[in-house]
């Protein structure tokens, strides 16, 4: 006996299942590093359900930006500044109280707008039901030209698809998203920068006059003063 299998479906229940499992995993580690992998890989997965919605622009942002990017210069400080006590974090009872609350709210509000589409009313006033086919979300564009191919000269700061436009309003989004993604930049190096201040190598000395505890200095020499 032949079972067809929707394909679609079982690598949406895929994604979905790894996302909602790393995350859980964040909530529950108490290792800020686990943490941090969790979080990288849950995020990816939710990248593949932007894919499989047929949101491609959205799947490569957060591919790029948060996978790519932040995520990446956060393990990375992480790694680099996580020691000691600082490696591991415990959670009261009453952050674990405001915790469920929050993720009670946020489930009821997020279910609450999936049964309200109409995807999910069934059957119309007619009797019958309205499918909407995932080839109306193809991949590929009214052109012909595949989704990957104008999400890179996007980025490049060409919109392949507004380069027949003749009118000048339609035509004014041509210049693509290069200016987003520079101010994005922008920001990763600013994340760059606080990871390597945050993790700069320290020394300490001891004070010979003193025989207490060892002072904490940084590695950068200090400028002599003038007399």
């Amino acid at each position: 006996m032949d079972f067809a299998i929707n394909w679609h479906s079982c690598f949406f229940l895929l994604f979905a299942a790894i996302a909602c499992g790393f995350a859980v995993g964040v909530v529950v580690s108490s290792n800020i590093v686990r943490m941090a992998c969790c979080l990288v890989v849950s995020l990816s997965a939710v990248a593949g359900l932007f894919f499989l919605a047929g949101a491609e622009f959205l799947g490569a942002a957060q591919l790029m930006v948060y996978v790519g990017g932040t995520l990446v210069l956060l393990v990375f400080g992480v790694m680099l500044t996580a020691r000691g006590p600082f490696v591991s974090m415990k959670t009261g009872g009453g952050q674990w109280v405001l915790a469920l609350i929050i993720g009670i709210a946020l489930f009821v509000v997020l279910l609450q707008a999936a049964t309200s589409s109409t995807a999910w009313d069934g059957p119309s006033g007619n009797g019958q039901t309205t499918v909407v086919s995932h080839s109306e979300s193809s991949l590929k564009s009214n052109d012909g030209s595949d989704a990957a191919g104008q999400i890179g000269l996007g980025l490049l700061g060409v919109r392949s698809d507004k380069l027949e436009q003749e009118d000048r309003v339609l035509r004014e989004g041509m210049s693509g998203y290069l200016l987003a993604f520079e101010i994005i930049s922008v920001h990763l190096v600013v994340v760059l920068i606080g990871a390597a201040f945050l993790a700069r190598a320290r020394r300490r000395i001891r004070n010979p006059e003193s025989p207490g505890p060892r002072i904490p200095e940084s590695s950068h020499p200090r400028i002599p003063e003038l007399s």
